[in-house]
């Protein structure tokens, strides 16, 4: 018998070669660029495997102050208008004043 094949890794979809510069910096080529879907002031995280791998990613910080937006919450009523508005559930006012006339007719919730 023969030995076993050597694990075989799959074929990267995009590869690239940098060469680190002074202060460590990088400059990421335009096609890694699109493929993290990140541009000039975005943030990279690195994430390093056990087995040597290194994860890059495009990371995203979210301000505290709009932290509420990306609460499961907040985002299943996103979900949900967005599924309303699809199906043709609303309506279209001309004015301020028609919305607030149709509002007043809808009545109070505490009614």
């Amino acid at each position: 018998m023969g030995t076993p094949a050597a694990k075989m890794e799959p074929e990267p979809r995009l590869r690239a070669r940098v060469r680190v510069r002074p202060k460590a910096q990088l400059t990421l080529p335009e096609e890694i660029r699109r493929a993290l879907h990140i541009s000039e002031g975005d943030e990279v995280e690195f994430a390093v495997q056990d087995d040597g791998t290194i994860t890059v990613r495009g990371y995203v910080s979210i301000p505290t102050d709009q932290a509420w937006f990306f609460t499961p919450e907040w985002l299943a009523g996103e979900r949900e208008a967005d599924e309303d508005i699809a199906a043709g559930r609303g309506t279209v006012h001309e004015s301020a004043e028609e919305l607030f006339d149709h509002l007043d007719s809808l009545g109070s919730v505490d009614e």
